[in-house]
């Protein structure tokens, strides 16, 4: 073979591999608007309210005979679709790694999600049985959908090029959750203008969400291509093969060290988002035209936080990234135990802080991850990333709650959650990741 065909074939693959990583990018595009303007901001408010529509005089609904709190319908419905995807992922992402046959899955659990999602359009009256039961599908679709998305990273970009790779799809996805929130939030707030009332407008955001999913899903299903595994191992039943996939994760301890410094900061991170619009209502009187603009602006800075740490990390490397992306963290809720009350400066400042690292945070680590993990087992162990994502970020929230309950402070409670970065980062920095992405059977990176 002549030097210029070595240099075409190189050109090709380089070429082909670049057209994939576009689409790859394109599924967070599709699917973050789900997470910004249904769970975010819309569902929440508008299904506890419909579930309020149909409870009783106590203030119960009872759905399959269960009394439960209409205003706690939302939080466990998504609590049940946790759970619900806890049982799927690993049997999915076993059965993506054993045929190699990601991309039909991907397009199954993106398009269930979706439709769950534009079925929300349904969602009036007291039907909160249905809410409830499209959230817990569209949610666990996501999740499953997310796992196997996140496991094409390590076979879609070479080592040095991951930390930008992740980066970008983070970028892409919080630039559709922001372009789609604007254009919601205009319908929203000026419904009378578009002759329709205040409930068909949330109904209508609902269901674009899962037409904007399903739409743009199609492109990474047209450019992201399956590669045959060499595994063939069997997949056991939902449960017992997610006790297979942490005994196999037994043999990486270096890779489970990475995955409960992960689970610890990111359960933190998460708390901060799920929790800072309740500190910034009930703490600093804010009100909520003030919270849902610092939603857009988390959304518009955390595209620039991702390239740019991305870029941090080709010089610094992932690790110390996001080692810095934490004390970042950790100033950042110092700084909010001092906000005053009464002033949307201080809380915006607060959300540009959010948004400048939580990007860059969510993709170095998705990155770092994707090297620490055995060849052939990509969907199988990401799927354990995705539960420590998703699924397992509860003592956060609840160490929150105990901090309120003892303290009668949400200045007390926000604080609190300095915890979660200061021990993430203690067990970060002890995680000699140049040897776990060799003992995992991967080469090295220069910088990581």
């Amino acid at each position: 073979m002549g030097i210029d065909t070595v240099r075409t074939t190189t050109a090709d693959e380089t070429a082909d591999r670049r057209r994939e990583q576009r689409g790859w990018y394109f599924y967070d595009w599709a699917c973050s608007v789900y997470s910004t303007s249904v769970l975010t901001v819309f569902l929440g408010p508008y299904l506890t309210s419909v579930a309020k529509a149909a409870a009783d005089a106590d203030g119960y609904v009872h759905p399959l005979g269960v009394p439960v709190r209409a205003g706690s319908f939302f939080a466990y419905s998504v609590s049940l679709s946790v759970i619900v995807a806890v049982v799927v992922m690993p049997l999915v992402g076993a059965a993506a790694d054993r045929t190699g046959r990601k991309k039909p899955l991907l397009g199954a659990a993106a398009y269930v999600g979706a439709a769950a999602t534009t079925g929300m359009f349904l969602l009036d009256g007291d039907r909160y049985l249905l809410g409830g039961a499209l959230l817990v599908v569209a949610n666990a679709a996501q999740s499953v959908a997310m796992m196997l998305y996140n496991s094409y990273l390590p076979q879609i970009a070479p080592p040095e090029e991951r930390d930008a790779v992740s980066s970008r799809g983070w970028a892409f996805g919080y630039a559709a959750g922001a372009l789609v929130l604007v254009a919601n939030l205009v319908l929203y707030m000026a419904h009378d203008s578009f002759g329709v009332s205040e409930t068909m407008a949330v109904r209508i955001c609902l269901a674009s969400a899962g037409l904007w999913w399903g739409a743009f899903t199609l492109v990474p299903l047209r450019r992201l291509r399956d590669r045959r595994s060499a595994t063939r191992e069997a997949t056991a039943p939902g449960l017992r093969q997610l006790v297979a996939t942490v005994r196999d994760m037994r043999r990486h301890p270096l890779t489970l060290a990475f995955l409960l410094a992960y689970l610890i900061y990111n359960d933190g991170i998460q708390t901060v988002i799920s929790q800072a619009s309740v500190y910034g209502s009930e703490e600093l009187g804010l009100g909520q035209s003030t919270l849902i603009g610092a939603v857009l602006l988390v959304q518009v800075l955390a595209v620039a936080g991702a390239l740019a740490m991305g870029r941090l990390a080709r010089t610094y490397g992932a690790k110390r990234t996001i080692l810095g992306s934490l004390v970042a963290w950790t100033v950042t809720l110092g700084a909010g135990y001092f906000l005053p009350a009464g002033a949307p400066a201080g809380f915006f400042a607060l959300a540009a802080a959010i948004g400048l690292v939580l990007g860059g945070s969510q993709a170095l680590s998705r990155s770092l991850f994707s090297h620490l993990v055995p060849p052939g087992k990509e969907a199988e162990y990401f799927s354990a990333y995705e539960m420590s994502d998703r699924g397992m970020s509860w003592l956060g929230p609840l160490l929150f709650g105990i901090t309120y309950q003892l303290t009668g402070s949400y200045r007390d409670a926000i604080i609190s959650l300095v915890i979660f970065f200061v021990v993430g980062f203690a067990l970060l920095a002890r995680v000699p990741v140049r040897q776990a992405i060799g003992d995992a059977g991967n080469p090295v990176p220069a910088k990581i």
